[in-house]
């Protein structure tokens, strides 16, 4: 194992490591952030199917559970790639540009991206796009469920439990959305 010198191991290398370092935990991020949309569709397509299939409509309330759950998933690691951002542009490009004596702003693509005149839209887009997939999706199953004929006073109280999370998940995204 290399023993590194004091010459080897500057501040600016060790912030450049950590943005190596981020950056990969942003793409991570994002790819299973992405992935996590694709298997709610899938699961929630999977459990309407059976629904029909069986028609048992209490398995309805089955698509609220895998929505909340990889909702509040999706959710927490959209939070965590925005603070990636936020972090290099704010504390780690600042100290990168004051140790190089750079002109401007190091790691430009941070705000570049943000500043195109469509990024307003696309948020609230992909905002909407979250909220039908992980709020209107689950509550017309629960408004299918109470339509049904075999409506039970414990699974509506589930059902009504499972109303307020989603109210709640819905919150969180929007909260989040005017960042």
């Amino acid at each position: 194992m290399a023993v590194a010198t004091t010459e080897d191991v500057t501040e600016s290398r060790l912030l450049l490591a950590e943005y190596d370092r981020i950056k990969e935990e942003q793409k991570t991020r994002i790819g299973f952030r992405d992935n996590l949309l694709y298997f709610t569709l899938a699961a929630s397509t999977a459990v309407l199917a059976i629904t029909v299939q069986s028609r048992q409509a209490q398995l309805l309330l089955a698509v609220p559970v895998i929505c909340l759950v990889l909702g509040w998933t999706y959710l927490v690691n959209d939070e965590k790639i925005s603070a990636v951002g936020c972090y290099i542009r704010d504390q780690l490009g600042p100290r990168l540009a004051e140790l190089s004596g750079a002109d401007g702003a190091v790691f430009g693509w941070e705000t570049y991206h943000r500043d195109d005149a469509s990024h307003t839209t696309r948020k609230r887009l992909q905002t909407a796009v979250d909220l039908f997939t992980y709020l209107a999706l689950p509550m017309v199953c629960v408004t299918a469920f109470w339509c049904s004929p075999v409506v039970q006073p414990l699974l509506v109280i589930v059902s009504l439990a499972q109303t307020l999370a989603l109210a709640i998940l819905g919150w969180q995204f929007l909260r989040y959305a005017e960042r």
